[in-house]
């Protein structure tokens, strides 16, 4: 007896129809038609920093909310559900995690610049 998995592709589109969004928003695009549009101005200059910096805020933000939600739920508060402080502690670990091997990826970039002979 087979079994047959279906993939919902309409999660995957709205995921990557989030993921354009975010991206048009960081480059300054303000309406989502002008995303496929050749536009010939130069480029807004993106503040690395900025980024990173702004990165690290959401994950500590995850973090934060997860504690508090964690806290809450062994407080007794009846507004706090298991799975609601479960998918947070798993939301808020798996962004940390990324954020380590983003690091990890820019430490290993900067040393092999680094070893680079000119």
């Amino acid at each position: 007896m087979a079994i047959e998995s279906v993939i919902d592709t309409s999660k995957i589109e709205a995921m990557v129809a989030q993921l354009k969004a975010a991206a048009a928003r960081a480059q300054g695009v303000s309406e989502p038609a002008q995303i496929g549009l050749k536009v010939e101005k130069a480029a807004p200059r993106v503040d690395f920093s900025e980024v990173l910096k702004g990165a690290i805020d959401q994950v500590n933000d995850s973090q934060q909310k997860a504690s508090k939600m964690s806290q809450a739920f062994a407080m007794g508060d009846d507004n706090v559900n298991l799975s609601d402080v479960m998918i947070a502690s798993q939301k808020a670990s798996i962004s940390f995690q990324t954020s380590i091997q983003v690091r990890n990826k820019l430490v290993s970039a900067y040393r092999d610049i680094m070893t680079m002979q000119v």
